[in-house]
This record gives C-alpha cells, sequence and structure tokens, in this order.
C-alpha cells in the first residue's frame, strides 16, 4: 500500500526538505496551504508538480476534517506555525491561536476523521527557554521566554494528553535550531549568510544583530526531517530531542561565515539594541540520545559545513537575483 502523508506548512524550509524526503521514499504527499495573497512556492518549486496541494487553515477546524476525510493520510506532519519568536511578542494571540490552539484543532480532526493516521507535532527547543540543566533532554522541565515558547508548551502537551487519552500515534520532536539556504531571512543565521553575501557583492557594509553572545545548538535541516519520519515509524509513539549536542555563539557563527569569503567580521558587524528580546534564552543545546538509539538518528552536516553551505548559497542568490 502507498503511504500518504499529509504536511501542514509545507512551503517552509521544514516542509519542502520533508515533501523532498518522503517523495523519495515513495510517498504521495499532500501539503496543505493556507489561502493567502502572498504565498510563496518558491522552497517547493521544484517538486511541485509531484504533490497535491490543498488549501486549509489551523484556525479552522472544518477544513482539517475535510482534508483529512478526503485524502485519508497515514502520517500527519504539522509543521505549521507562526514560528518566528521575535514577531510572537508584537502578535501573541495570533501566535496563540496557531502554534497552540492550532495544534488541538488537527488532534481533533484526525480523531474524528483519521484516527489511524500517525501524527507528527513539531515542538521546539525554546520550550526549554530558561533552562533547569544543561544539556536539554526529554526529561527537563519547560520554562518558555516568549509567546512563542509558551505556545509550543501547550502544543506539546496537548498532543501527549491525546496520544494518551485517545490512543492515537501521536509524537513530539523537541527540535533544536536546524538551518539552510532555505532558512527565511528574519532567522539570525539567515541574515548572517545573507548579510555577508550583499557585502561581498557590494551592496552593503554593515550588519546589524542584536545579541551576539546569545548561543544556540544549531544543525542542518535536511538531517532533522529524517527525524521526524522516524518517529512516525516506531510501534510505540513517544517525544525526542533532536540536537547535534553543540552549542555555538552568534559570534562565532559571524566569525565563520565572514571568514568562509576572507572578510573579518568584526569590520562590518554592528549591535543595535533594536534587535535585543524582552527576555532572551542564553543557552540551548540538547541531548539527543534517545533519538540516537532508539530511532538510529545521526547528523550527517557539522556546523562549520552548515555555514559555509549558507554563505555559498546567499553569494550565489545575489550575485545572480542583485538583492
Amino acid at each position: 500500500m502507498t503511504k500518504r502523508a499529509l504536511i501542514t506548512g509545507i512551503t517552509g524550509q521544514d516542509g519542502s526538505y520533508l515533501a523532498e524526503f518522503l517523495l523519495h521514499q515513495g510517498y504521495e504527499v499532500v501539503g496543505m496551504l493556507r489561502r493567502s495573497s502572498t504565498v510563496n512556492f518558491e522552497r517547493i518549486a521544484h517538486v511541485q508538480e509531484q504533490l497535491t496541494l490543498v488549501p486549509g487553515d489551523l484556525l479552522d477546524e472544518v477544513s482539517l476534517i475535510g482534508i483529512l476525510r478526503e485524502h485519508q493520510p497515514t502520517e500527519v506532519y504539522n509543521l505549521a506555525a507562526q514560528s518566528f519568536v521575535q514577531t510572537s511578542w508584537g502578535q501573541p494571540v495570533l501566535t496563540g491561536e496557531t502554534t497552540a490552539l492550532g495544534v488541538t484543532r488537527l488532534l481533533d480532526a484526525i480523531r474524528i476523521a483519521a484516527p489511524e493516521a500517525r501524527f507528527y507535532q513539531a515542538s521546539s527547543s525554546e520550550m526549554f527557554g530558561k533552562v533547569h540543566e544543561v544539556p536539554q533532554s526529554e526529561r527537563t522541565p519547560f520554562y518558555p521566554r516568549s509567546p512563542y515558547g509558551v505556545a509550543k508548551v501547550y502544543g506539546h502537551w496537548i498532543t501527549v494528553n491525546y496520544r494518551e487519552s485517545y490512543g492515537l500515534h501521536a509524537s513530539s520532536g523537541m527540535l533544536f535550531n536546524h538551518e539552510s539556504p532555505r532558512r527565511g531571512l528574519e532567522f539570525v543565521t539567515r541574515k548572517v549568510s545573507h548579510g555577508v553575501a550583499r557585502i561581498v557583492c557590494g551592496l552593503d557594509d554593515k550588519l546589524l544583530l542584536g545579541n551576539l553572545e546569545s548561543q544556540r545548538d544549531w544543525g542542518f535541516a535536511g538531517d532533522y526531517v529524517r527525524a521526524m519520519w522516524l518517529m512516525l515509524q516506531q510501534d510505540k509513539a513517544s517525544d525526542y530531542v533532536v540536537a547535534t549536542g553543540e552549542t555555538h555563539s552568534v559570534r562565532q557563527l559571524c566569525e565563520l561565515a565572514f571568514a568562509h569569503v576572507d572578510l573579518d567580521w568584526a569590520e562590518h558587524v554592528v549591535v543595535d539594541e533594536r534587535f535585543l528580546r524582552p527576555a532572551e534564552v542564553d543557552l540551548l543545546v540538547g541531548d539527543a540520545t534517545l533519538a540516537r538509539t532508539e530511532l538510529g538518528w545521526e547528523q550527517t552536516v557539522d556546523f562549520p559545513a552548515l555555514v559555509a553551505m549558507m554563505v555559498d548559497a546567499d553569494v550565489e542568490l545575489v550575485r545572480r537575483t542583485g538583492r
């Protein structure tokens, strides 16, 4: 029997890599899109002809039930969210509606229309926030430090609740930061790689950033979507931290990115207080022992290779488009 997967958030970074991966595994892939005047198909353009794209919205449970009844997916991957931490401070209610309650609507739709489907919830390292221990594992208490992190905690626990209450095969991946050339420009890794490219190409001379001492556990998105799939291949649903186990500061990110094109980062990077968060998360680093032992997951791209990949892609992009 051909497996069929439904991916919410298919036009995002993770959605595009997951769609590629599942197509390669022989799946039929259905992607859910919000009706919007600004839908961007750039990340999935190269596989768009192989996808079935359907309109739906995490704010509208009826649309979710309709999609599930029509397509009867064997696996559902919930990657849709208001996914930018900084934006969640300006739009906390919208973030809660989408990133928290949206998970409930989707789980309830699965309970009603496709109870045999296996479900993946995109949880986040931002749930750990003001960390209680280093590194963070599946047993580390949550202490979110942003409306986004709070919403993700809700989404995580409602997934556990539906698993335990209704017997759904529902797993959460507590993914630490994962980046790629497809990352949005609002995220610091892409902001740095794109800023470097603009400086190399003579379009800018300075790059404005926030807290250079903030540390994150950064991996490659293409590696992390494989972990999502592995979770849904297990006999029993569970929750897993997915991370590299290494931490790097924004300063180190800048050093690597500028050095890759033979520039001195200190001559171009300027700290701008506008980019500092009201409550900062200082040190996130994950312990992915469980994912490595139970799922057999391993990363294939290390941090220096990831930074080089992103800078090279953005230099090529800026040279091609002039922006």
